[in-house]
């Protein structure tokens, strides 16, 4: 127990001290944070207890879980009408077309079957709202880029990017395992996952907003009974997705955005709490993403790795501006958002392991190159997001 205990404050006083460090020398905080994990985790020092390295994927979740509550109270009913269909468009266009970038020159490159070359393609697509989702709400509080909707739209297609990425995911870890596919029902799963997210979420929001008008609550216990609520959405949608597929994370974001539309002064005030419990929740999530990372596994692959991402990433930036075509963004701010969808950081640490525990023969390689994906896209796109975001954004009157 106190070994736990010793971890957790190692944890938070370096991650505090390695975030101030990295920002000093102008690099991203985040960066800092997963050279920590690196450096006290079970690859290099091995500072943290067993335990928390244990459960240290629900504590991911859990973090995630409050970056989400905190993209749904940055969002506003008008701003989501204006950025509507682009949103939509950014969502899943650029996911898809990096995937299968990236099986197809993972497929002559490394010479895996399209199968395990699918898999490791849609682990390495998914963006990484956890890396995005602070820095779109900081442009939005700045009312930076707000006059188009473009933190909007990032924040929105971001989300929804992650399930599209899990679901092809999942079909071709479904078919490695020689299961029966119908591919019909499994890419219409998709955009019904999405709308039972949706719904889920709308109709836990209600209830919330009905407690709280009714009933003389403190906003620091509002915020215990939102983040509580989220995390037994979410554990409800996974245990219904053996029957029906809910993108649960989807419906976290709904909360919050609800609440703000019904009841705005509220919505505000949990806005603020939930930025001071991500303070802790950011430490937490990239410390253990970090810890995660096997340096020597991934250093055997480091260069083909490089390759395989570098080209994904050319498809991926081609899919934003395909996606953002007929949009009244100018090049500036294009490029901007294609700087917004390089990062990568939450799924690849929570997936990446997956195919090599279900005995895929190619696991080892798939963990590897996700490993290298968190450590190079993660900061190179935090870092292009923050200093060009300055030049491209303008300031809404």
């Amino acid at each position: 127990m106190e070994y736990v205990a010793f971890s957790i404050a190692i944890i938070i006083l370096f991650g505090l001290l390695f975030n101030k460090l990295f920002n000093k020398v102008k690099l991203p905080g985040l960066l800092g944070m997963l050279v920590l994990g690196i450096i006290i985790g079970p690859y290099c020092l091995n500072l943290i207890d067993k335990s928390i390295l244990n459960i240290s994927g629900d504590l991911r979740v859990i973090a995630l879980i409050i970056i989400l509550l905190r993209a749904g109270f940055g969002i506003h009913m008008e701003s989501l009408k204006k950025v509507g269909t682009s949103a939509i468009k950014m969502s899943f266009i650029p996911d898809v077309l990096e995937g299968l970038t990236v099986m197809v020159v993972a497929h002559y490159l490394l010479g895996l079957p399209l199968v395990e070359a699918g898999m490791l393609g849609f682990v390495i697509a998914a963006v990484s709202p956890a890396v995005i989702v602070p820095q779109m709400l900081s442009f939005i509080k700045r009312r930076m880029g707000t006059a188009k909707g473009i933190p909007l739209i990032i924040l929105t297609g971001a989300s929804v990017d992650d399930v599209v990425s899990i679901t092809i995911f999942s079909i071709f870890l479904g078919l490695y395992g020689g299961q029966q596919i119908n591919y019909f029902k499994e890419i219409l799963g998709i955009p019904v996952s999405i709308a039972l997210g949706i719904v889920m979420g709308l109709g836990l929001a209600l209830v919330l907003v009905y407690i709280f008008k009714r009933y003389n609550i403190r906003a620091s216990e509002k915020t215990l009974i939102v983040l509580a609520s989220a995390i037994l959405l979410k554990n409800l949608g996974d245990y219904l997705n053996s029957w029906v597929p809910i993108a649960a994370l989807v419906g976290v974001m709904v909360i919050g955005f609800v609440i703000l539309e019904k009841m705005p002064e509220v919505g505000a005030q949990l806005s603020e709490k939930f930025s001071k419990i991500w303070i802790f929740a950011e430490i937490l999530l990239f410390v253990l993403v970090g810890a995660e990372v096997n340096i020597y596994l991934a250093a055997s692959f480091v260069f083909i790795g490089l390759a395989i991402i570098g080209i994904g990433l050319i498809a991926r930036s081609f899919g934003v501006y395909l996606a953002l075509m007929g949009s009244n963004l100018n090049l500036q701010e294009k490029i901007f958002c294609i700087f917004a969808y390089i990062p990568k950081a939450t799924v690849q640490a929570a997936i990446g392991a997956i195919p090599l525990s279900m005995g895929v023969a190619s696991g080892q390689i798939i963990l590897a190159i996700a490993v290298i994906a968190i450590l190079f896209t993660a900061p190179l796109g935090s870092f292009a997001v923050r200093i060009y975001g300055e030049k491209a954004l303008q300031v809404e009157e």
